[in-house]
């Protein structure tokens, strides 16, 4: 991967675990309009965003399914005690790990772990790593491949 989309893609997951954290808080009426609205606050023209508009439409739409993984997949812990910014990063790193195939399971989990130790506090990382590796397990492909 080139320098450039590693980057694009690092971008893009910071905005779309942004917009995605605000939109568990309060859902927009009308996401077309709050995500042009959430691009016009950003660095980068939206182009640039490309991969974060995929994750923030692939979250929303198979959030019922994600969530339900979630809940299965953390033991002993309440689904309405996890903290919104880590609730946001497990199913922005879920959505991928599941629908996305040219990403290393690996490389999700990864990210995820980065965007924890950025955004939340040190002891979530051990969560989002725990609920993600279990995952990672259920997946039945090479965690270090893409397909």
């Amino acid at each position: 991967m080139s320098k450039a989309l590693f980057v694009q893609r690092r971008d893009g997951r910071v905005a779309a675990l942004q917009f995605l954290y605000a939109w568990s808080l309060n859902a927009p009426h009308n996401l077309a309009e709050d995500l042009r609205v959430f691009y016009e606050g950003c660095e980068q023209p939206r182009e640039h965003y490309a991969y974060a508009d995929e994750l923030i439409h692939g979250v929303i739409e198979h959030q019922g399914g994600i969530d339900a993984q979630i809940k299965a997949l953390a033991q002993n812990w309440e689904f309405e005690r996890i903290a919104k910014i880590d609730l946001a990063i497990l199913r922005l790193a879920m959505f991928e790990m599941v629908h996305r195939k040219d990403i290393p399971p690996v490389v999700s989990i990864n990210e995820a772990i980065d965007l924890s130790k950025q955004f939340s506090n040190a002891d979530s990382k051990r969560f989002i790593n725990g609920i993600l590796d279990r995952l990672r397990g259920q997946l039945g492909r090479d965690s270090r491949k893409a397909e």
